[in-house]
C-alpha cells in the first residue's frame, strides 16, 4: 500500500510540474505578444572648422661636396624659419627633423657615375599650431621662398597637411540629444502610421562620434556625425 501511495503521489507531482510549467511557458508567450515595440535610429552632423594643424615643410638640397650641402641645408631651414616666424608663429611650434642624405656614388648599378650631383639631402621642418587660418595664408604664400632657391617637396602623401578638431567633447550633450530627437520623431510617426501609442524608452545606445574631411577639397571643414539607436515600447 506504501509503495503504491508513493508512486500515485509521484505521479501527481509530476503532472503538477508539468502543468506549472506549461502555465509558465503560456504566460511567457502572452507576455511577449503584449511586448510591442519598435526600435528607431536618430542622426546628427555638425560641420565644424579644425582647430589644430600640422604642416610638415620638406625641401631638398643637391651637391657634389658635403660640406657645401649642410651649409645650405643649414641656410634654407634659417630662411624658412624666418618666413614662419615673421608670419606670426612661435619658435617652440616649429620642428626640425634630422637631414636624410643620400650618396648616388654608393648605389649600385652604377648610378652615382650618371647623376649630376653626388648627393641628395632632404630635410623636414614640422609647423604644429592651433591658429589654422594663420597658418593656412602661410601656406599659401610659402611659394615664394622658391625665388631664393628653395626646392619643396610637393608630395601629397608623405607631407600632407594635417588638420584635426579637438573639442569634441563640447559638441557631445547638444549633438547626442539632437540625435535621440530624432529618433523619437521618427518612432512618433510609426506610432501613429501603426495606430498606436508610443511608450517608455526601453533601450537606447548611442553609436560612436565620427569626424572626416568635409569633402577632398576643404580638409580644414570637419563633419562631426553620431548615430543613435532607440527602441520604445508601443501601446494601442
Amino acid at each position: 500500500m506504501q509503495s503504491k501511495a508513493a508512486t500515485i503521489l509521484g505521479f501527481s507531482l509530476m503532472l503538477g510540474l508539468a502543468a506549472l510549467g506549461f502555465l509558465v511557458q503560456q504566460m511567457a508567450v502572452k507576455f511577449k505578444e503584449y511586448e510591442r515595440v519598435v526600435n528607431v535610429k536618430g542622426l546628427a552632423e555638425q560641420e565644424v572648422a579644425a582647430d589644430t594643424v600640422i604642416w610638415p615643410i620638406q625641401f631638398t638640397v643637391a651637391d657634389n661636396q658635403l660640406g657645401s650641402l649642410f651649409e645650405t641645408l643649414e641656410q634654407q631651414s634659417g630662411l624658412i624659419t624666418a618666413f614662419l616666424q615673421q608670419g606670426g608663429v612661435e619658435a617652440s611650434a616649429i620642428s626640425r627633423a634630422a637631414p636624410n642624405v643620400i650618396d648616388k656614388k654608393a648605389q649600385q648599378y652604377g648610378e652615382g657615375d650618371r647623376a649630376e650631383f653626388r648627393y641628395i639631402a632632404s630635410q623636414t621642418l614640422t609647423v604644429y599650431s592651433k591658429d589654422v587660418a594663420k597658418i593656412r595664408g602661410l601656406i599659401s604664400a610659402i611659394g615664394q621662398l622658391g625665388r631664393q632657391g628653395i626646392v619643396f617637396n610637393q608630395d601629397p602623401y608623405q607631407n600632407r597637411v594635417e588638420y584635426s578638431f579637438t573639442a569634441l567633447n563640447e559638441l557631445k550633450p547638444q549633438m547626442i540629444e539632437e540625435a535621440t530627437k530624432q529618433a523619437r520623431e521618427v518612432a512618433l510617426k510609426f506610432a501613429q502610421d501603426s495606430e498606436s501609442q508610443l511608450g517608455k524608452i526601453k533601450t537606447a545606445s548611442q553609436g560612436q562620434f565620427s569626424i572626416s574631411d568635409r569633402d577632398a577639397n576643404t580638409p580644414h571643414i570637419k563633419k562631426v556625425r553620431v548615430v543613435t539607436t532607440v527602441e520604445y515600447y508601443l501601446s494601442d
